[in-house]
């Protein structure tokens, strides 16, 4: 797997990235997938608490931890210690010549440091200043800590996952911090957009738990407009029947059978043509109302295939429905490989071995964006970046003897 050429939508563009773990940094890694040069600006001796995160105990020792291989590639580190007044001006330095200024501190702490709102725009006007919070930079929770698992409580999204008995239930990966990075990055080039048309920089505040309760479409929907509290219906759909996912001869396959022609093409398929005339399915409410009868007599006749020969005949039939698969098996699909969705990389710090990770689900002019580097070493590129901000060799190696950097 050859990285495919980046896409260099943002070539030229320059993002500060001082976020730590995942949704900061998603954003940052996105920003960098589509040809932005993103500087990480790390806590000298520690960094990014995700190099220390994963499932492998020696690779977080190593400060390479698997979350923070995940999002960081095509960045450049550099370690400032910004409470101290030498590391202050580092950053100052930085922050002329940036295009963004990507933050997840919690609200106040960058202002604590000297660097709020006013004193970015100070030094440089046309800046791009987003933070990433958990609640918002405003509001009476903006001060709270909040991980994932937070905000897919508060947000709701676990009151709606799973059945009613295994309800409240947490998704099994880190649905909050994705949408909260995925909110930035957009927010961050709709914002570039305006300043390159009116020269002015602006200020982007990213709620993950807001990001999240408009990312649960007609769980939140159907309240606010047709006043129907939600409820967890496991893989039930709640607006259509049937949908949902089904057992087969072999294997659990999700169909979604929406619309009435898929509905009768599914009937015929599975050679139970005689539901498209039971009173009990006629219509889309019918088929809601009668959902559990439906899904009896649907699996009767999927009983006769297994899930990959239904997906292969649903699909060709234009009935949407595939086999749930585990991540080792999408990630051996032929579809992504084609796609140019994985990445093989140099691995940091050890000669020959690679490493593997995600690109963008976007591809631009046919090409894939990909990650023009491997994820740096904890302050990798510092001397580098000194240099390129006029520090002179003598002011560089006071700066590392000093631990400022």
């Amino acid at each position: 797997m050859t990285p495919s050429p980046p896409a260099g939508l943002l070539a030229g563009v320059r993002v500060l990235d001082l976020t730590n773990v995942l949704a900061g940094p998603f954003a940052g890694y996105q920003l960098a997938l589509l040809g932005a040069d993103v500087v990480k600006v790390e806590v000298p001796g520690s960094g990014d608490l995700a190099r220390r995160l994963g499932a492998d105990a020696r690779l977080n020792g190593e400060l390479l931890g698997a979350s923070f291989l995940a999002q960081n590639a095509g960045k450049r580190s550099i370690t400032v210690d910004l409470k101290d007044e030498r590391g202050a001006e580092v950053l100052t330095r930085l922050i002329r010549g940036a295009d963004v200024l990507l933050e997840n501190f919690r609200p106040g702490v960058l202002e604590r440091l000297g660097f709020g709102p006013e004193r970015l725009r100070e030094i440089n006007p046309g800046l791009v200043y987003c933070a990433v919070s958990g609640f918002g930079q405003s509001g009476p929770m903006r001060d709270r800590p909040a991980y994932d698992q937070v905000i897919q409580g508060l947000s709701g999204m676990m009151s709606v996952t799973g059945d009613p008995d295994a309800a409240p239930l947490r998704a099994g990966f880190p649905i909050a911090d994705t949408l909260g990075g995925l909110a930035a990055a957009f927010a961050v080039c709709a914002a570039l957009v305006r300043r390159q048309r009116t020269g002015e920089g602006g200020h982007v505040d990213v709620s993950m738990l807001e990001t999240a309760v408009t990312a649960m479409g007609w769980a939140v929907s159907n309240y606010l407009i047709a006043g129907v509290e939600p409820e967890p219906m496991g893989n039930e759909n709640a607006t259509a029947a049937p949908s949902g996912t089904f057992r087969t001869g072999s294997g659990a396959l999700n169909i979604a059978a929406n619309k009435q022609e898929q509905f009768e093409t599914l009937c015929r398929l599975v050679d139970r043509a005689d539901l498209v005339d039971d009173a009990r399915f006629a219509g889309r409410e019918e088929r809601k109302a009668n959902r559990a009868a439906l899904r009896e007599e649907l699996e009767a006749g999927l009983a006769a295939r297994p899930a990959l020969e239904w997906e292969e005949l649903l699909s060709a039939a234009g009935v949407p429905a595939a086999r749930v698969l585990t991540v080792a098996e999408v990630l051996g699909l032929d579809h992504l490989a084609e796609r140019g969705l994985l990445h093989e990389l140099d691995f940091p710090g050890e000669q020959g071995r690679r490493l593997r990770v995600l690109g963008s689900g976007v591809r631009v002019d046919g090409r894939g964006c990909a990650p023009a580097a491997r994820p740096p070493l904890l302050g990798e590129h510092t001397e580098q970046l000194l240099a390129e901000l006029g520090f002179d060799d003598d002011e560089i190696s006071a700066l590392r003897k000093d631990g400022v950097t």
